[in-house]
């Protein structure tokens, strides 16, 4: 075979099965990749809410419950990927049609350009927490923001295989389990100081239910179904990046969610997360770790971003897409009230539960698409009226779920319902054999 066949390609294709010299990710390089993405002072942020809405030991057991079915389902989406070779906007694409994928793409586009702002600006402010902590310099916002956005914007330049493998699995990982491991010893060492028996018995206020609880854990593996496939297509096996997924980020979203009950149970009510884990013994450092490790999360949402809009103008390269995108989020991390947009941005995250519903219930006996990288790949309708029509129906089911009953949560009972009605009207489609 010559050099050329055997080189991953450049710039793949985003609605192609993906070629096969760029399936190099084994589990354990999907497992270090989604234990990292799954690490993040939100995750801790969103923790701390579950107390004193709801006792300690029901946190503790909606968060594993939560993190497992949310992480399970994010792998499933994540094995579809691998097989199928196809990236998120591809498997819209494959399920809803050719011209109706536009919709829910271009949707994706945006959710992924907020979040991105939304990391910069927490990485901002964080990074303004600790130099102010440390040697009581108040640094600049504008210079902050253009210096986090400055290093996102050299990463789109370089390589996402290159940047997983090498750097992700090899350096980032460990310093980021080192911080974490860090800061629970010291948490947990404060709660046994307080009486950690007492802390495990502390009753909740009833605010929450373990339904609506499970709901709110599992919000963030859910928030990454739109990217996962991106890549998911680079994995060696189905079974593989299935169990790398799946394990890699329930344990980090387990354990983060855990350590931001842990802080908020042992801290001062009113207490502000950043504040709290300065004020840990060596906080700074175990911070600035994981402050360092959201630049992970902002990546993963630029490049999947990028994808996602080469699948819609080809004629840029997905490094170029990346670079502008990376650029437009620094822009409007310095002139929006990014907090202020996070219940919107919580809101239209909502709207990829169902439409993953769909793609679940329509692909979930496993699909066989060509690998040939030069043959786009779909369902060969430009709309699909029922599937389209089952997605808008989930969306409906979620904010009717959520505010009739909030009690069932709302992720759980709009999944079920677009699994269900998709996979029951699914269409036979002839397989076609993977070259």
């Amino acid at each position: 075979m010559s050099e050329q066949n055997t080189q991953p390609s450049i710039d793949p294709n985003p609605l192609s099965p993906v070629n096969p010299n760029d399936r190099v990710f084994t589990g354990l390089s999907h497992a270090s990749l989604w234990f990292s993405l799954g690490v993040g002072l939100l995750v801790m942020q969103v923790g701390s809410y579950l107390v004193p809405a709801m006792g300690t030991r029901d946190a503790l057991l909606a968060i594993v419950m939560g993190s497992l079915i949310g992480a399970g389902l994010l792998a499933w989406v994540a094995k579809i990927g691998c097989e199928t070779g196809l990236t998120s906007a591809g498997l819209i694409h494959h399920v809803y049609g050719q011209s109706f994928a536009k919709l829910p793409v271009m949707l994706n586009i945006v959710q992924l350009v907020g979040w991105t702002t939304f990391e910069l600006v927490v990485m901002r402010e964080g990074t303004q927490a600790i130099t102010q902590k440390a040697f009581g310099v108040e640094l600049s916002t504008v210079w902050t923001t253009l210096l986090w956005g400055g290093i996102l914007i050299l990463l789109m330049t370089g390589s996402m295989l290159t940047l997983v493998r090498r750097f992700v699995s090899r350096f980032g990982l460990p310093l980021v389990i080192l911080s974490l491991l860090w800061l629970s010893w010291h948490f947990v060492g404060v709660a046994q100081q307080q009486g950690l028996d007492a802390l495990l018995a502390r009753p909740g206020t009833g605010a929450m239910s373990m339904l609506s609880a499970v709901d709110l854990v599992m919000a963030m593996p859910i928030s990454w179904l739109p990217l996962v496939a991106d890549f998911a297509r680079h994995g060696t096996s189905g079974r593989s990046t299935l169990r790398g997924t799946w394990l890699g980020y329930a344990l980090a979203n387990t354990w983060c969610y855990t350590l931001g009950v842990l802080v908020a149970s042992v801290s001062e009510p009113g207490t502000d997360l950043v504040a709290a884990l300065l004020l840990a013994q060596g906080g700074l450092l175990a911070l600035g770790l994981i402050l360092l490790d959201e630049l992970d999360n902002a990546y993963g949402d630029v490049y999947s971003g990028a994808v996602s809009s080469r699948s819609l103008y080809s004629a840029w390269s997905l490094r170029r897409w990346g670079m502008l995108i990376a650029a437009f989020c620094t822009s409007l991390a310095m002139v929006l009230p990014m907090h202020s947009l996070e219940p919107f941005l919580l809101m239209l995250s909502s709207i990829f539960v169902p439409l993953y519903g769909v793609i679940l219930g329509r692909l979930c006996s496993g699909a066989v698409i060509t690998t040939d990288p030069t043959n786009p790949v779909h369902s060969g309708k430009r709309v699909d009226v029922l599937a389209a029509g089952i997605w808008i129906s989930g969306i409906a089911v979620f904010h009717t779920s959520a505010q009739l009953t909030p009690q069932w949560g709302a992720a759980i009972p709009s999944l079920i319902f677009t699994f269900v009605l998709a996979m029951a009207t699914r269409p036979s489609m002839p397989k076609v054999a993977a070259n």
